[in-house]
Order: structure tokens, then C-alpha cells, then sequence
């Protein structure tokens, strides 16, 4: 256990001018306000962030963070004050607590919800002082180091989880390996433990085997073969950790006796130039393996990390990865943006509170923005922190570092939204390709725009980046809106013309506040999704006032006015029984129910009521809520010429003429197809997925049996709801 004592003498190692009294009294606050609390190994509970600050003493950090450390748990667990700490010891201080205090809060919810939320705390924490991260993963790493102590298993794989899901990836996105890998660890032996002890288990046999002596003799070589060049090199050899191992074997579903490059070594110089100078030599020397050289000192990644890597068949015919960097470099590899923060001769290197400089932090930031709900701003952050980098090049030559996988559209989004949502076109390599292109490193990429384009609603099959992802899904939610907003409109002026009344905008004003609308367009829009009845509006518009009865004829009601198809050749549609007056209503895509099947209604809030067949798949999805299911049917009139969708799954000969065969067929017997999709092409057959518009099921079986009766039809089956 870490003393005050012990802590000064480690911060006077590097900051000999560390005031020492304020150090103890920290500790000794941290002491009193913790008195009576803690950790479930029985220790006193303030020895958790006395060796948090110790941690990062060994980071060598700045006064004001390491005080953080110590009080970072006051705010939360205790009845100690914002005020408090200001007073005591500085505004800055209690800033970075407070802040350390918001990201605490993520612990121990669920990703949906309050984690979700907590998780914009963070970032915006992180945005106005990057040491509030620091603090986190230090304290995240001391609670990981001790998890053993929690006696319940799910307590501990839910702490390894979010700690693989969140705090890694912010570990490597400021840099700070030496961290990050400990993490991974250390989750690993939580979360997987019977694959990291038979990994642990492999690499002890090949040491035993001769492996060490190996990495000797391979140090040995290299060393001699630099200084012969007049290159003065500190070399060393490691074994990748067990958890970066286990991901290489299931991502390229290997097994470990497969991997051929266990063992990394890493070569220290003085200079850039001798970097360069120690490669020249080396790939003279040995083979390289094609595709496997990456410049991290010319082109740094986002964190800052530089290094050059090389896979070569060195010493031995082994294969082995190389690391050349400077000593610096390698400090701040190991550290990342801690590096920064740590004092030589009493000073700080660098200011890097304003975290805001780095493009991922204005990514998750912008992604704050444009999210309309925590949980997607959630999800689109972990795609922004999960991936592996590629970097391309805009054509004027600035280096833009996007996931693996992504394409010219994520590349636009990274470069600035407004370029995303214009994009109509790409050159990658100065040819034209489509937008749905995997980019590559070194692709030089020159996006094409139009002034009158908008985001497609299909980007979003294909985008890997969250930023594209929230840009295009705001433009569906306002694009939604807007069509809700027209429906709801129309809805409301038809209520007012049954009943009499000049429909004005001024009407509706009187009464946004009794639906919670800020705006007319908030009141139409909750019409038009069925979250407000028309009628209702009406009502409380003119709250006096009596229905005339019903024309001769009958009324156009609001169930008409939303299931209404413009292609319907009579006013009257398939009714259905069991419906909330006033709902909107509209089938389900997954499973096209028509009269004559069995159905049911799903409620959900912004669409109204999706009648669903019943033995539709998606419907268990919906088993957790019985209360939203409506028990619904087919009313009278089953020989209504309102038309609905039936889909078909169809398999024809690849012959002249079949797809025309297809849809004569279709025609003759009075079906109408809407849309077609070829879902497999082979030499011989085509399988395609066909929605038709018909009257009913009968009307369906129809078509079905003339199809099943053609030559060229090889197999023709409805469709069932996935």
C-alpha cells in the first residue's frame, strides 16, 4: 500500500519542486472523507486513489492531475462539495474532479439509457481537459489490477466488458499503449480465461524450447549489423501480448501454431535520420514481406504515435516485425498524450488541455451534436473508436485517416459534413467508382458534389463511419418528419372541413401548449405518426362544439385519409376491426399481410399501428411487450379493390425471354409488380425476390399456381416475414 510519503518521493524523481504539504493534505482529506468505506478486499477505501495517483506519478503528471487522483472519488462517494474542494484547494482541482465524478457514473449501467447519456458526459469532460481521461484509465486500471477481489463472476465480466468496449479504445486514441495493453489483458483473463492461460501456456513451451535464446541471438545480429553502419541502437525482442495474439488467430481463423510472427522487436536510435538509415540496412539485408511496411513518422497516426513497422524474413529464416523509432518517440508511445503533460526540470512539455485540436475528439463531438438519441450516439462512437485505420489522400495531398472498410462517403463526412451530404460521385486514383468502394492505404481520393443532392437513405447499408452514419440517419428522422408533418396537416384541415370550419394556422397556436408542441409543425408531425389524434386538436380548439351526423355517403376518416393507396380504384378500403380510432396504420414490410391471413397489430410509438401476419418471425421481437400487441382482423368487405403486397420468392431458368414470361404471367392474372430484387445469379438459374400487388391471399395463391404452371418458373413460393 502506497504511503504519502512513498508518492512524494516518487513525484520528486521528476518534479523535485513538488509542493509536498499539499500532496499529504490531499491524502489526509481523501482519508477523512473515505473514513468507514471499503473496497470489497477489505481494504480502507482511500488506498484506491492514493495508488491511482501513484500510477500516474509513474506517468510522471503534473501537480493539480496527481491531486485529481487522489480526490477523484470524493464528489461522487461522499458528502464533500464542489465548493469544498475549490475552497480547499483550487478551482482547477475541483474542475477535474468534478469532471472525473461524471465519468464514474457510467460504471455499473447498462449500454441503453444512463449510460448512454453518461457516455456524452464523458466526452465533453474529455473536450475541456483531456487529464480527466487520464485520471479514468488510471483509476480504471488500479480497479482492474484488483477485480479478483469482487466476489460476484457477472460483477467482474461486466467490468471487463465495458472496460474492452470503452476504455481501451480511448486508451489507444490518446496513445497510451503501455496502458491500452494492460487493459486488454487484464479483461482478457476476465472475459476469456481458458484462451489466455492455453496462449500463455504455448508461448511458456516455446520459451522453454529455445525461443528466449532465439530472441537473443536475433538481438545479437541486429545489433552488430547496425553498428558495423556507425548506427549506436538499443534492440529488444517481446512477445506480442496474449490478447493480440488471440485476435490475429480468430481474425484470420488460424491456429497459433499457424502464426509465424509472435515476436516484435523494437530498435531504438537517436535521431529520424538514423531511423531511416537502420531500414535501409535492414531491408537490404533481409527479405521483406510484401505488405507489411508502414511509415508512422512521415504520415503520425491521430494520437500522435510515430514509429516505422517492417515484417522481414530476418535472422534464422524467422519471420519477424521490426519497430524503428527514436528514444522520444518511444516514450511517447508508450505514454501518448500523457507524454505531453509530464515535467522535465519542473516545466510541462506541452498544453494539450484543449483536447478539441485532436479529429476524434471533434468527430465524437460533432456526433453529440447530430444524435438525437444517447443510445445512437453510443453505438456511432464505438464504430468511431473501434476500427482499425486506413490513411488516404485528399487531392491536394492532406493525409485523412478514416476505419478499415470505409468508403468514399465516410470519406467526405471525415473531411467536413456538408462535403457528405452533397456527394454524388468519387475518383479514387483519379478514376470514377462508386460510392460503395472500400478505400485502401494510399488511396487519393477526390469527391464529386452537387448543390441539389441529399443524403440517400441507402448510404447508410454501406457507411462504416458513426459520423456518416448520424448525418445520414438526421436527414431520414427531418426527411420523416416532414412527411409526417404534411400527413398530420391533412389530416387536421379534413377534421375541420367535415365539420365545417376554415382550417388556419392561428387556431392551432392556441392549443401547442395542451399537446406539449413548441411549433405547429411538433403538432402535425405527432398527428402524422399517430402519437396525437386529430380530432382531439379539434376538440380542444373548439371545445363547445357539437358533430353534425354523418353525410349521406358516409365520411373520409383519418384511417381512410392514412391507409388511402393512389392507385386504389375505389373509396372504400380493406377495413380493420380492432384498430384505436384515429391510429395510423400501415403493413409490415417483413411479412406483406393480406386479407385472408391471419394478423395482428404491433403499437409503436411514431408509426401507430403495423399489422403484422401472425406467424410473421419479427414478431419476437415484440414478445417482452405483450401490451403493445392489438388483437386485430380483416373486417367486411373482403372483395375490396384496395391493392396490398405480396411477396414471392421466385427461382427462374436463365433462359431468353424468362423475365418477360415472369411478369406476363403476373399481368394476365391480374397482379401488378412493384418491385423486384435478383438476390443470386447463377449459369443456370436466377433467384429474385418479387413484391406483386393482389386483392388478397387468393388472389395470390392465383398468380402462384399460373407461375408454378410456366416452363420457365423453376420454383415460385410466398415469402415469409424475417
Amino acid at each position: 500500500m502506497i504511503t504519502a510519503n512513498d508518492l512524494i518521493t516518487q513525484i520528486r524523481t521528476y518534479n523535485p519542486d513538488i509542493d509536498g504539504a499539499l500532496i499529504t493534505r490531499a491524502v489526509e482529506f481523501a482519508k477523512l472523507k473515505h473514513e468507514g468505506q471499503t473496497r470489497a478486499s477489505g481494504e480502507p477505501y482511500y488506498t484506491h486513489p492514493v495508488e491511482v495517483a501513484g500510477l500516474l506519478a509513474e506517468m510522471r503528471m503534473d501537480p493539480a492531475t496527481i491531486v485529481t487522483a487522489i480526490l477523484h472519488d470524493t464528489l461522487e462517494d461522499t458528502k464533500t462539495t464542489f465548493e469544498e474542494l475549490k475552497k480547499t484547494f483550487s478551482e482547477e482541482v475541483a474542475n477535474l474532479v468534478n469532471g472525473v465524478s461524471k465519468l464514474s457514473r457510467i460504471e455499473g449501467q447498462t449500454v441503453e439509457g444512463k449510460q448512454a447519456e453518461n457516455f456524452r458526459k464523458l466526452v465533453l469532460a474529455m473536450s475541456d481537459d483531456i487529464r480527466v481521461l487520464l485520471v479514468k484509465l488510471a483509476d480504471r486500471l488500479h480497479n482492474m489490477r484488483t477485480i479478483n477481489a469482487i466476489e460476484k463472476v457477472e460483477k467482474r465480466r461486466r467490468i471487463a466488458r465495458e472496460t474492452i468496449e470503452i476504455y481501451v479504445p480511448l486508451a489507444e486514441r490518446i496513445g497510451m499503449h503501455r496502458v491500452k495493453e494492460e487493459l486488454e489483458d487484464l479483461s482478457f483473463a476476465v472475459l476469456n480465461p481458458e484462451a489466455r492461460d492455453s496462449i500463455a501456456a504455448r508461448l511458456l513451451y516455446l520459451r522453454a524450447e529455445g525461443g528466449s535464446d532465439m530472441v537473443k541471438g536475433i538481438i545479437v545480429t541486429l545489433t552488430k549489423l547496425l553498428k558495423e553502419a556507425g548506427i549506436g541502437a538499443d534492440i529488444n525482442g517481446r512477445e506480442k501480448t496474449r490478447y493480440s495474439i488471440w485476435r490475429k488467430m480468430q481474425r484470420k481463423n488460424v491456429a497459433f501454431e499457424q502464426l509465424s510472427d509472435i515476436m516484435a522487436f523494437r530498435i531504438l536510435v537517436d535521431s529520424v535520420e538514423q531511423c531511416y538509415h537502420a531500414l535501409g540496412i535492414i531491408h537490404s539485408q533481409y527479405p521483406t514481406v510484401p505488405g507489411r511496411f508502414k511509415d508512422y513518422i512521415s504520415t503520425p497516426k491521430q494520437n500522435g504515435y510515430r514509429s516505422i513497422h517492417t515484417t522481414v524474413i530476418g535472422p534464422e529464416n524467422q519471420r519477424i516485425e521490426i519497430q524503428i523509432r527514436t528514444r522520444d518517440m518511444n516514450a511517447e508511445a508508450d505514454l501518448g498524450v500523457a507524454a505531453h503533460w509530464s515535467y522535465k526540470g519542473g516545466q510541462m512539455k506541452a498544453d494539450l488541455q484543449d483536447a478539441k485540436k485532436y479529429r476524434w475528439m471533434r468527430e465524437l463531438l460533432d456526433l453529440i451534436e447530430n444524435d438525437h438519441k444517447p443510445e445512437d450516439f453510443l453505438e456511432n462512437t464505438k464504430l468511431e473508436l473501434f476500427q482499425d485505420q486506413v490513411y488516404v489522400f485528399t487531392p491536394k495531398g492532406e493525409l485523412i485517416e478514416i476505419p478499415t472498410g470505409a468508403t468514399p462517403i465516410d470519406f467526405a463526412y471525415a473531411i467536413h459534413s456538408g462535403l457528405g451530404d452533397k456527394c454524388v460521385g468519387a475518383k479514387i486514383n483519379g478514376r470514377i467508382a462508386p460510392l460503395n468502394t472500400k478505400l485502401h492505404n494510399g488511396d487519393q481520393v477526390d469527391i464529386i458534389t452537387a448543390k441539389n443532392q441529399n443524403p440517400s437513405p441507402t448510404w447508410e447499408r454501406f457507411v462504416v463511419t458513426g459520423k456518416a452514419k448520424s448525418h445520414i440517419r438526421r436527414f431520414i428522422r427531418q426527411q420523416q418528419r416532414s412527411e409526417y408533418s404534411t400527413l398530420g396537416k391533412a389530416m387536421l384541415q379534413k377534421v375541420f372541413a367535415m365539420e365545417g370550419y376554415e382550417f388556419t394556422d392561428k387556431a392551432v397556436n392556441n392549443v401547442l401548449d395542451q399537446f406539449k408542441a413548441e411549433e405547429p409543425d411538433d403538432l402535425f408531425s405527432g398527428i402524422g405518426q399517430g402519437n396525437i389524434v386529430a380530432r382531439d386538436v379539434f376538440k380542444a380548439i373548439f371545445p363547445g362544439h357539437k358533430s353534425v351526423p354523418s353525410r349521406p355517403g358516409g365520411d373520409i376518416t383519418e384511417q381512410n385519409i392514412v391507409n388511402k393507396k393512389p392507385d386504389v380504384k375505389s373509396s372504400k378500403p380493406m377495413p380493420i376491426v380492432g384498430l384505436i380510432p384515429g391510429m395510423a396504420v400501415h403493413f409490415a414490410r417483413c411479412c406483406h399481410p393480406l386479407p385472408g391471413d391471419r394478423i395482428v397489430g404491433i403499437v409503436t410509438t411514431g408509426k401507430g399501428v403495423t399489422i403484422h401476419t401472425t406467424d410473421c418471425e419479427t414478431l419476437e421481437n415484440f414478445a417482452d411487450t405483450p401490451e403493445r400487441w392489438l388483437d386485430v382482423s380483416w373486417g367486411d368487405g373482403a372483395d375490396s379493390p384496395e391493392s396490398h403486397i405480396g411477396r414471392l420468392n421466385v427461382t427462374i431458368t436463365n433462359t431468353a425471354g424468362a423475365l418477360g414470361t415472369l411478369s406476363t404471367v403476373i399481368g394476365k392474372n391480374g397482379g401488378n409488380i412493384t418491385n423486384l430484387k435478383i438476390t443470386n445469379r447463377s449459369l443456370d438459374f436466377w433467384d429474385m425476390l418479387l413484391d406483386v400487388y393482389v386483392n388478397d391471399t387468393a388472389h395470390l395463391k392465383d398468380i402462384i399456381a399460373a407461375l408454378r404452371a410456366t416452363p420457365q418458373i423453376a420454383s415460385v413460393d410466398r415469402a415469409k416475414g424475417r
